[in-house]
């Protein structure tokens, strides 16, 4: 990072609040901001009204200010508004959300007291008109075509139908990505590829997801009866149709070799799965520390089928020594091997055979941990991370220095 004479004011655009991060979302969020607090004065911009009090937030990034929240709300989506989605890339507000006019006014007024605009998401910038932002960085998190690709490969004739309109869509805004923002960010080489492929060539920078590091090095403790275990918000359709999915495809195999085994699921709205009956299943809801629930599991699952950029729950399997089972798709980004830092299966039946394995043999799925997390500490703690953020706003103020 390179020493400025001056701070630099960072205008930071974010729809949601990681006041108590719970999913991976709101994790990332939280730290870049205490990323971008260390080389400059950052002024927070919340779309929508926060869901808690100033001192919730100020508590846990005590360096940034909070601006003012911005009222955003619904656009009509008819068949005029969809069809002119489908074939006009440039078209406004994509997910149907628009800030209020009042709104985009105000923050067009101010741009010119800030040296960086820095949009969290996508679907953040794109809730203001389809317009070029100068010195701008957009982290777009999860690429949505990248969605896309995998529904096209597990859906229904019908939703196969729907992703592939999607994903028609989607690349054409993708290539517009250029044009609008001084700086992209991703999370991951994947994805980054994806954008020269298809023809963005402005500045691209990889900032991976990660977990915190902690404070001292875990100390597993599998017990017995033996335990498989899911962490996510279930009010997130990949993770429910994931863990569904284990269920109904992966479930019965494990039971049948280890028939005395649970499945532990935290997270929020855990508790509202009806397609879970079986006895041998816990459902815990939202942890507030999950770490010590974590430590009694002989594996982590990841059975996720659909997604977009990278998972944070993989960054903290590692982070807690946890031996993980997952998808390609699930352990996107993280360069992961089958059987060295984690078990990798696509298809039921060596899914669960993974799930077996980590129990028949705590001593190889232990090793496998261990090495995941040496990784974790070389790469995914949020401490070796930051340099990549702080390199993502360096290159758009230096950009945009040379330009004036």
């Amino acid at each position: 990072m390179s020493t400025r004479s001056t701070s630099p004011r960072i205008l930071y655009i974010s729809e949601g609040w990681a006041y108590n991060p719970v999913f991976g979302s709101q994790v990332r969020c939280l730290n870049m901001l205490r990323a971008l607090a260390e080389i400059g004065t950052v002024d927070v911009v919340m779309l929508g009204e926060p869901d808690a009090g100033l001192d919730a937030i100020f508590k846990v990034c005590r360096d940034v200010r909070f601006a003012y929240p911005l009222e955003i709300c619904s656009r009509p989506n008819g068949l005029c508004a969809r069809l002119k989605w489908t074939f006009d890339a440039s078209t406004h507000y994509p997910d149907g959300r628009k800030v209020v006019d009042g709104g985009v006014h105000h923050i067009t007024r101010i741009l010119r007291e800030f040296d960086c605009i820095w949009f969290f998401k996508q679907r953040c910038a794109d809730m203001f008109p389809n317009m070029a932002w100068p010195r701008s960085v957009m982290d777009i998190d999860d690429v949505p075509s990248t969605y896309e690709r995998a529904a096209l490969r597990i859906g229904g004739p019908s939703e196969r139908l729907l992703a592939l309109r999607r994903l028609f869509v989607w690349r054409r805004r993708e290539r517009l990505l250029g044009h609008r923002f001084s700086v992209l960010t991703v999370c991951s080489e994947e994805d980054k590829e994806y954008l020269r492929r298809i023809g963005v060539h402005t500045r691209v920078h990889v900032i991976p997801n990660g977990y915190e590091k902690p404070p001292s090095e875990p100390l597993r403790n599998p017990v017995a009866p033996p335990r498989i275990g899911f962490i996510g918000n279930f009010g997130y359709f990949p993770n429910r149709e994931g863990v569904i999915w284990f269920l109904k495809e992966c479930w019965p195999w494990v039971k049948r070799e280890v028939p005395q085994a649970r499945l532990r699921l935290i997270g929020q709205d855990s508790n509202k799965l009806p397609e879970v009956r079986d006895p041998d299943v816990d459902r815990l809801g939202a942890l507030s520390d999950p770490a010590e629930e974590i430590k009694s599991w002989y594996a982590m699952i990841v059975p996720i089928r659909l997604g977009a950029g990278t998972r944070v729950k993989i960054a903290h399997g590692f982070s807690e020594k946890c031996p993980i089972v997952s998808t390609t798709i699930g352990a996107r980004g993280y360069n992961a091997v089958d059987g060295r830092q984690m078990y990798l299966a696509n298809s039921a039946k060596p899914f669960a055979q993974a799930c077996v394995r980590t129990i028949d043999q705590p001593e190889e799925a232990a090793q496998v941990a261990e090495r995941a997390w040496i990784e974790f500490l070389n790469k995914w703690t949020w401490d070796s991370i930051r340099p990549r953020i702080w390199a993502a706003a360096e290159d758009c103020l230096r950009l945009n220095a040379c330009r004036q």
